[in-house]
């Protein structure tokens, strides 16, 4: 039985971007256009180019900032702006969602390559807000991205949470083998299921796997 397998869990950690919201919702669409505006502008390179350096810095360091961060120096703060910048009223409410969430036993908190305001603006759009204990976003871990254990261990320790307590609900593979080596239970939340030695469970439907869980 699923539940059985969280029975520890006092500490829900959810990701954001494809986690709390539906692939469908295309809302990393507009953050990559915005990403691409960006790189070309302050690297002086053509939108072709600086598509290729934004998806290639994303592959090889975990998030287009970081690479950028790595190899240009790149003052990470109006770089987060810029891209965030984006119209939210494409994201649809979800007040089954906040109401399963709500019903966790523990502290539920949000965690995100993008910063917290833009966190809290998803999060009121749909109608999650005031579900969460803490949002976190890369600038509460000094700017290193997830899939780093350190970017984890920062966030981790600054909350206060027992990872050997904690679940992590993520959309990204690559982001719950830090949180699996740490003891965390995982969940890879997409569309498609794959088979990784650091992937406990897999859903499809997030509103529809927490229904097991509470």
């Amino acid at each position: 039985m699923v539940k059985s397998s969280f029975s520890h869990v006092r500490a829900w950690v959810f990701d954001l971007d494809n986690t709390l919201y539906p692939p469908e919702a295309a809302l990393f669409g507009q953050i990559e256009v915005l990403m691409t505006d960006y790189v070309s502008e302050a690297l002086k390179v053509d939108h072709v180019e600086a598509n290729r350096l934004r998806d290639h810095y994303w592959k090889s360091y975990g998030t287009t900032l970081a690479g950028l961060m790595a190899e240009h120096d790149i003052d990470p703060d109006p770089f987060l702006i810029a891209v965030h910048d984006i119209d939210f009223s494409v994201l649809p409410p979800a007040p089954e969602l906040a109401d399963l969430i709500r019903a966790l036993p523990g502290r539920k908190i949000v965690y995100t390559n993008g910063t917290a305001p833009y966190a809290r603006n998803v999060l009121a759009a749909r109608a999650l807000d005031g579900v969460f204990d803490a949002v976190y976003g890369v600038e509460h871990a000094g700017y290193r991205p997830k899939p780093e254990q350190a970017a984890f261990e920062a966030v981790f320790a600054l909350d206060k949470l027992p990872p050997a307590q904690g679940a992590m609900f993520e959309d990204d593979i690559r982001n719950l083998a830090a949180p699996h080596a740490m003891g965390m239970r995982t969940v890879h939340v997409a569309p498609k299921s794959e088979h990784h030695d650091h992937i406990h469970h897999h859903t499809s439907d997030l509103t529809a796997f927490l229904s097991q869980l509470v």
